[in-house]
């Protein structure tokens, strides 16, 4: 017999951790170019960096052909591999031509960055590199999973006997499952035959998220038969209205199915009036969702809680995101369920070769996530807010959330003080959005076209200062909408409000 070649040692070890040292080196300077910027947002102005055009930390701004130019050659996918030097210039660009969302200057979005256990939940996870679809595979993530679900079920007041939930890829995803979950609960049929003679409809607030209409169209429902119910002047569903829409629906032979409530709507931060919502879904067979993808995470706030979020524990559904409010890596989403045995009866399927749960099996014993949700592939995203509980502790983001609208007021403040915007949010804030229009004087225009100019030009101009905000339309035309989160210094905001009106100064607003 011939000899047997021994084996290569391996040492994969020996090159995670010379690219990860190398990597760090980077990444750290990038995060604490953020932390040194802080200390001159007041000026209405953050660091100026030299570059291939405006650069500050937060970000060297290009269209995206422009970007695609400079980047010519990073982008290019070469038949010869690059090495260790070339993975740190393609890094190192990465990182240049990205948004610093570390940069106190990142107002545009309804999240921030995230922390230091963030990132090191990332990494553990890429580490781990499994799929959270069986327990087989991931046995120390499907009960980290469970144990979280329940435990922000349990913060909503869900029932503790039935209650948990599902990790999901975000929240769109989450109230897409909650479409499926609920046609397939409240007409067991549909879940073999499909809609058969049922036109269903589904509610959801004149403000809601779009995802919505999305899931109507992913699940044949079409987005025509996504029901915009008005609301009342704080961005609220009227509930007498949700009772008009649903009659008339089935005055139309339609089957009103899924009503959409929202924790936290994405312009105006409205908090639909849930107890007398479920009311209406109890009297009509309606499934009872809430989206809190934004404003779901004040429940770890009692006192901001106890208005805002009374009634939620009545809904059938909700979704969270953590990744939003509360700093946990993009993305960190939930859907919680009131009784996990419709998840499990609603989703599941005969695959054998994956999924082995005795037939009969009570969702609590169920530890085959994906056998409770429309993904097979699963990232274990539960981790990261997990370990971010444990780190800091629940009273880290109650605290959190009270900075958050501390901040939000402060700003709101700024701007009636400083006799040059009319802000138009509800007050008291509902949530964490301060929306308002650039107004000389305190005296708004009538024009819309012209408030849209001025409120875009100023927003593009804003970026080579250091701050990103985003704007969206309304009755006067388009108007700035800043998110602010919890860990915003005051200082930020002042320089927030500086550098608008040195811009509308040079605009001639």
């Amino acid at each position: 017999m011939g000899s047997i070649a021994a084996a290569t040692p391996l040492d994969r070890a020996g090159e995670v951790k010379d690219l990860l040292d190398a990597i760090q080196d980077l990444i750290i300077p990038f995060i604490r170019s953020a932390d040194e910027d802080a200390a001159t947002k007041h000026t209405g102005h953050g660091l100026r960096i030299e570059g291939d055009g405006p650069r500050t930390v937060l970000v060297e701004h290009h269209p995206p052909k422009k970007l695609e130019s400079i980047l010519s050659e990073e982008l290019e996918i070469n038949e010869s591999k690059v090495g260790k030097d070339g993975l740190i210039k393609l890094v190192s660009s990465v990182l240049k031509y990205s948004v610093n969302t570390w940069d106190q200057g990142f107002l545009d979005k309804l999240y921030a960055s995230t922390n230091a256990v963030g990132v090191v939940s990332e990494l553990l996870l890429a580490v781990l590199n499994t799929n959270a679809h069986v327990y087989s595979v991931s046995p120390v993530l499907t009960l980290v999973e469970k144990r979280t679900t329940k435990y922000l079920a349990s913060l909503f007041g869900l029932p503790d006997e039935t209650s948990g939930g599902i990790s999901q890829p975000g929240g769109s995803a989450a109230n897409a499952s909650a479409i499926a979950i609920a046609r397939n609960t409240l007409y067991p049929e549909t879940k073999a035959d499909g809609n058969g003679s049922h036109k269903f409809t589904l509610f959801t607030s004149a403000h809601g998220h779009y995802s919505v209409e999305k899931a109507a169209n992913l699940f044949g429902l079409g987005s025509r038969n996504v029901i915009a119910v008005p609301v009342d002047d704080r961005g609220c569903m009227i509930p007498a209205e949700l009772e008009r829409c649903i009659n008339e629906s089935k005055a139309r032979g339609e089957t009103p199915l899924f009503l959409n409530a929202t924790a936290g709507t994405t312009v105006q931060g409205s908090f639909d009036p849930f107890p007398a919502l479920s009311t209406i879904c109890k009297t009509h067979n309606l499934w009872f969702h809430i989206d809190g993808s934004w404003g779901g995470s004040v429940v770890f706030n009692p006192a901001y809680a106890s208005s805002r979020l009374a009634g939620a524990h009545l809904a059938d559904s909700i979704t969270i995101n953590p990744h939003k409010m509360l700093g946990a890596p993009i993305t960190t989403s939930f859907l919680l369920g009131r009784d996990m045995n419709t998840f499990y009866r609603a989703l599941t399927l005969p695959a054998g070769y994956l999924f082995h749960n005795a037939p009969g099996t009570h969702a609590v014993d169920i530890y085959d996530l994906a056998d409770l949700t429309p993904q097979c592939g699963r990232r274990a995203d539960s981790l990261k807010f997990f370990l971010a509980l444990q780190y800091y502790g629940p009273s880290h983001f109650a605290s959190l959330v009270a900075n958050a609208y501390a901040n939000a007021e402060y700003l709101l403040n700024l701007l009636k003080q400083s006799g040059n915007f009319r802000t138009i949010s509800p007050e008291p804030l509902p949530c964490l959005q301060v929306c308002f229009y650039y107004a000389r004087g305190g005296q708004r225009s009538r024009d819309a076209e012209r408030n849209s100019r001025a409120t875009t030009q100023i927003a593009q101009r804003l970026v080579s200062k250091g701050f990103m905000v985003d704007f969206a339309p309304g009755d006067d035309g388009k108007f700035f909408r800043v998110v602010v989160n919890g860990g915003v210094l005051r200082g930020t905001l002042d320089g927030l409000v500086k550098a608008i009106e040195e811009i509308a100064d040079e605009l001639g607003c």
